[in-house]
């Protein structure tokens, strides 16, 4: 690793807690340099659904590339780019009834972000937007404007304007009604809030500590949105494709976003790309009004469409839900395993995880389960959730060999710890 050391930044990270060189990927494995084998419940944090180097995809890639197809095209019309629009429309939008437009900004989720912000902005004539505590949208300044992570906001360097935060689903007590909270600032002429020009929300914080909003609380903030003239943005860029279970992570809720944030997994091969999707209404943007050199990839374009194949049926969904059902069976039990840990579940889909109050619990949690063969990573804004995300086209026996190591992993930092009792409820 002394090469790293030497020559990279010091802002890298996932490298400090899995301090190998890995060489390989393939399905919902890593390999390192050592000939090490590794399970996978991290997935390019959320950009690997399908998993590493998923076969039917890469030949796809290779071929297209043999064949000289366009890899760079600016937002020229290209072969590749229309089997993707074509496809996305008949396997995604149109068995959903939705009509939207599509964009392709920059290729990552946090182009998607500032596009859709930059567009409700353009759109309403207002400057403010609405981000939730504890929202992590991406790291560019508008993005950033909107994330409640204070280290993440801090980095910034310049104050962050044209953000407001508010109280995401449950943040004030179990009882706080925090969309009503929303409407009596938008509804009272003394609040000194702005209408804005638009909300942005995450039904799963995912970054955030994998905090959750209910179907009745996105129902009720779709409509204040409606009421107000307010756009509303739904960024799906790491629970959506997939990753709750339906391709959507709204879908069952009745609920229409003005905009859907969508990046990481939709290119199913780990290539980068962000899909933009707007209401036909909303698309009043002049020609080169948001562009970006590398808007639209075309090697990502040609995995992405091939990727659609997991979504002519439903198979893939059910498949995420029956395992949902094993990781959420297995997190309760190892939760009442360790009461004086006081953890909480969270999540729900192949997006899970435990939440535990205890300092450095967590990350000792995953420091183990590396040293035992799985990559898994913490979320939250104190590293507080261990946060599993494996590939959604995981076999049963690395979920179940996975899991067995987070209970492992779970049982030996604990009886490591000396500020809290070892106890242990029965046995793994």
């Amino acid at each position: 690793m002394d090469v790293f050391e030497r020559l990279e930044s010091n802002v890298r990270s996932y490298c400090r807690s899995w301090p190998t060189v890995f060489t390989k990927g393939r399905g919902d494995h890593l390999y390192d340099e050592e000939g090490r084998q590794y399970i996978d419940f991290f997935s390019g944090a959320g950009a690997l659904n399908y998993g590493h180097n998923n076969p039917h995809l890469k030949r796809a890639l290779i071929q297209y590339l043999e064949d000289d197809g366009v890899v760079h095209g600016l937002d020229t019309a290209t072969a590749a780019k229309q089997r993707f629009l074509e496809r996305f429309e008949e396997v995604i939008l149109k068995p959903r009834g939705m009509n939207y437009k599509m964009q392709f900004p920059g290729p990552t989720g946090t182009n998607a972000v500032e596009a859709a912000l930059k567009l409700a902005r353009k759109v309403t004539g207002r400057h403010k937007v609405v981000g939730f505590t504890n929202a992590f949208h991406g790291m560019t300044l508008g993005s950033l404007a909107v994330t409640g992570n204070a280290m993440k906001r801090e980095g910034a360097g310049i104050v962050l304007g044209m953000g407001m935060s508010m109280p995401y689903a449950g943040y004030l007590d179990r009882d706080g009604d925090t969309i009503a909270y929303l409407e009596k600032r938008l509804e009272d002429a003394g609040s000194g809030t702005d209408t804005p020009a638009a909300i942005i929300v995450e039904t799963i914080q995912a970054e955030g500590g994998m905090r959750m909003a209910s179907s009745n609380w996105m129902r009720r903030l779709g409509q204040l949105c409606r009421d107000h003239g307010i756009v509303l943005i739904v960024d799906d860029i790491q629970v959506g494709c997939g990753r709750t279970g339906p391709f959507f992570s709204f879908e069952d809720v009745d609920l229409k976003p003005d905009i859907i944030c969508l990046s990481k997994s939709i290119s199913g091969f780990g290539l980068p790309m962000a899909l933009l999707l707007l209401k036909p209404e909303l698309d009043v943007w002049e020609p080169g009004e948001h562009n970006g050199t590398f808007r639209g990839h075309n090697p990502a374009f040609v995995t992405a469409t091939e990727a659609l194949m997991f979504w002519k049926t439903d198979d893939l969904m059910k498949s995420t839900h029956r395992k949902a059902r094993v990781v959420n069976h297995t997190l309760t039990r190892i939760a009442a395993r360790f009461p004086s840990a006081e953890m909480e579940h969270r999540g729900r889909g192949l997006i899970q995880g435990l939440m535990s109050p205890l300092p450095d619990l967590s990350s000792e949690v995953c420091t183990e389960a590396f040293h035992r063969g799985l990559i898994i990573e913490t979320s939250g804004p104190g590293s507080e959730v261990v946060k599993l995300l494996p590939p959604l086209t995981i076999d049963d026996t690395a979920l179940d060999q996975g899991l067995e190591i987070i209970e492992k992993s779970f049982e030996a930092a604990i009886g490591a710890r000396k500020d809290i009792g070892a106890l242990v409820v029965g046995k793994a």
